[in-house]
């Protein structure tokens, strides 16, 4: 039976632009959508539909869900994918964009958690993905506001894994480490530095971090694209994943000292 699939964050040169094709080349019926929907350029498969999708809205969601239930009658897998950073010194980051990070990073995940459960539950199938972070669980300079919103969503997928299975709802988490996406570019048009900023020396190295995940060594958002849909639509689904550029030193990471880590990372992303 042809698998209907939900993606969050499906703009244009994005991972969840990759998934789409990806779930589609392996015949589910893919949903695509975006706050704007002109952020989506067409597929090269143009049975994927493009719908716009505020994930920080209750009416949105649900009348998106609404829409593809009453078309398909169901959704058997939902990818939130949907996210933003705000780089910077986490003092000097302004409260407002710290909330619009965990709206959209955190609460929007639980949302449409909360929406698609029902449906999912009537059939006793379906699967939640989290895109979360391999800095959700290992943290680094610089960006501490996406690494804590993240870091929730790890313990979101944790908690869902346990709390759905009696539902018959799997849940899956995704840890990227370096992957080609358009999360540097969007980071770099948040930020700015204020003239007084406590870290004015460092701002070279906030702005090396701000490009990190996009280096030589960082995986094609198609490689990561494949690998993730192959664990997803397995059965059962993979648990937990992590992949991309630098993820086996992220996993290594978590079995040293914390202590030592923190020196490590801090001086990875540190000149001085």
């Amino acid at each position: 039976m042809t698998r209907v699939v939900l993606v969050t964050g499906c703009s244009t040169g994005g991972i969840g632009y990759s998934l789409c094709e990806e779930f589609s080349r392996k015949g589910c019926k893919v949903y695509a959508t975006s706050r704007r929907i002109e952020a989506i350029a067409p597929f090269s498969d143009d049975s994927i539909e493009r719908l716009a999708l505020d994930v920080n809205s209750d009416e949105n969601v649900a009348a998106v869900l609404a829409h593809i239930v009453e078309k398909q009658g169901r959704i058997d897998v939902i990818v939130n994918n949907a996210g933003l950073i705000s780089p910077g010194p986490m003092v000097e980051v302004p409260l407002e964009q710290v909330k619009e990070v965990f709206e959209t990073n955190t609460f929007a995940i639980l949302r449409m958690c909360k929406a698609v459960t029902p449906i999912m539950a009537k059939r006793k199938s379906g699967t939640i993905v989290n895109i979360g972070s391999v800095v959700g669980e290992i943290a680094t300079p610089w960006n501490g506001i996406y690494c804590t919103s993240k870091a929730a969503v790890l313990s979101i997928s944790e908690v869902l894994s346990m709390e759905l299975r009696p539902l018959g709802i799997s849940v899956v988490h995704i840890a990227p480490a370096a992957v080609r996406s358009n999360i540097s570019t969007n980071g770099q048009a948040r930020f700015s530095l204020a003239p007084d900023s406590l870290f004015s020396a460092y701002l070279p190295d906030i702005i090396r971090r701000i490009h990190a995940s996009q280096g030589p060594g960082s995986m094609p958002s198609e490689v990561f694209a494949k690998k993730v849909v192959r664990s997803v639509l397995r059965d059962p689904p993979t648990r937990y994943l992590t992949l991309g550029g630098g993820a086996w030193m992220f996993s290594l990471f978590r079995w040293l000292p914390r202590g030592l880590v923190l020196y490590l990372i801090w001086r990875r992303y540190s000149t001085h």
